[in-house]
């Protein structure tokens, strides 16, 4: 496995891939892992994954740079991803023993209880574009639960994926509680098809949760599935109209546009539409595009150089059919793989920039001509992850929320994870969720027991 710097395109390092052997050997050191990890006491899971938390700050500065190197996210955008990574690890610590709390329910029994036992080795198959806090939203909660991991990383961050390994085990857990495994992805449905697999979680493409899912289907296999997102990002005519731009430039642009959360649809009612889009197209085309070590850069390269081009593919398709270049709208030529922040404006529904989703610097302009056609316009996507309302009216943004088809809205903010919060998407953007106590109950056995 090559990892390539998306900075210069140059080789950083290459490293061996797993064979056959070395895989049965992480397997079978999973699944003893799991037989003693599951009868530990709450109090024995909490400390190692406080202790994670521990080594994550300690070494903040080497794996945010290992980050930035491998996939091109802002240095300081790395900082704060292996902060929040440390975080999670801290609420599940201090929480998780409640959320999967016996719960007692009265019945006819002389006593009757459900209770949230554990349930084996999960596989995590993991995408590149956030490499730590994906892997941790998963791997905190499920060994809390008392089970354990088995990452299977994005083939372009083998670095990223073996320090997770290693950050377990400085952190003092035993071996075979957190193993990665560096394969291909042609190698997932034998994973998935190991009777010492027991379920699976996936972030990445809709062809990607579409494949682990008929696979586990067929191996009847729990699955959670967090999948590509067209967020749509809505702004009412008594919004901020300049507060509302300049978030969303943020939120387009977090980690290079390359966010399942990002907004990408930017739905403006029309009385504001023009001031909106002028504020906006000043915004991106003001925005440091360069080198993701410098502190000063706000948006990185792209992860690979297939991403710049079918990102360029989606922007001349849009325009083909009618979408207005406002800024941007083209590769940069420079080493590396880097698009610079475009905007589209005039965008409708059948154009690639509102039906596809967009991974990078690109955001695309609909007009809405009232609340109703605005929230109709965000629920005419087959996605449905993320969604972000702005208007001066705090409950006119609550009413609209109950009619947007997404696994959460927020009203004047961006979109964003948070380990107390539940997250998920619906429709094409998956099913399940992480985090929170729903997230830690995906991967247990809801257990029901009546005693006579």
């Amino acid at each position: 496995m090559d990892a390539i710097d998306p900075s210069t395109g140059e080789l950083i390092a290459s490293y061996d891939e797993h064979d056959s052997a070395e895989v049965e050997r992480r397997l079978a050191a999973a699944a003893a892992g799991y037989a003693y990890w599951r009868r530990t006491s709450w109090a024995t899971r909490a400390e190692g994954v406080s202790r994670a938390a521990e080594v994550l700050r300690e070494q903040r500065g080497d794996l945010a740079g290992l980050m930035t190197r491998e996939m091109g996210k802002p240095i300081t955008e790395s900082e704060a991803e292996i902060e929040k990574c440390a975080w999670v690890c801290d609420y599940y610590a201090a929480h998780g023993e409640s959320f999967l709390a016996i719960e007692p329910v009265e019945t006819d029994a002389a006593e009757s209880f459900v209770r949230y036992d554990p349930i084996g080795v999960v596989l995590a198959v993991m995408p590149w574009n956030f490499p730590f806090w994906q892997v941790f939203r998963f791997a905190a909660p499920a060994l809390m639960a008392g089970n354990v991991g088995l990452l299977k990383h994005a083939s372009n961050v083998p670095g990223c994926a073996l320090a997770i390994e290693e950050v377990f085990q400085q952190a003092g857990l035993p071996k075979g509680v957190f193993t990665t495994l560096l394969v291909p992805s042609r190698i997932v449905p034998r994973l998935i098809a190991d009777p010492k697999i027991v379920a699976v979680t996936l972030t990445g493409s809709e062809q990607a949760g579409e494949d682990v899912a008929g696979e586990a289907g067929r191996h009847l296999k729990k699955t959670v599935l967090e999948l590509g997102g067209s967020d749509p990002f809505i702004v009412l005519a008594d919004a901020d109209v300049d507060r509302a731009a300049a978030a969303a430039t943020t939120a387009r642009t977090i980690n290079s546009g390359q966010s399942c959360i990002a907004a990408k649809r930017f739905i403006v009612e029309e009385p504001v539409a023009d001031e909106f889009a002028a504020a906006m197209a000043r915004c991106m085309a003001a925005l440091v595009v360069g080198d993701p070590t410098d502190r000063k850069t706000q948006v990185g390269p792209l992860a690979r150089r297939d991403l710049v081009e079918e990102l360029h593919d989606q922007v001349r398709r849009s325009e083909e059919k009618g979408a207005d270049l406002l800024t941007g709208g083209a590769p940069l030529d420079r080493p590396g793989f880097y698009y610079a922040p475009t905007l589209l404006g005039g965008v409708e529904p059948g154009m690639a920039a509102y039906e596809e989703a967009t991974f990078g610097p690109v955001a695309a302009m609909v007009r809405a001509a009232d609340p109703a056609a605005a929230v109709e316009l965000a629920n005419l996507s087959s996605y449905g992850l993320g969604a972000s309302v702005w208007t001066a009216d705090a409950a006119a943004g609550r009413d609209l929320a109950a009619e947007i088809e997404s696994g959460c809205v927020f009203v004047n903010e961006i979109v964003k994870s948070d380990p107390r919060l539940p997250f998920g998407g619906v429709k094409r953007s998956g099913y399940g969720r992480e985090l929170a106590r729903e997230g830690i109950r995906e991967f247990v056995n809801v257990k029901t027991v009546w005693v006579g």
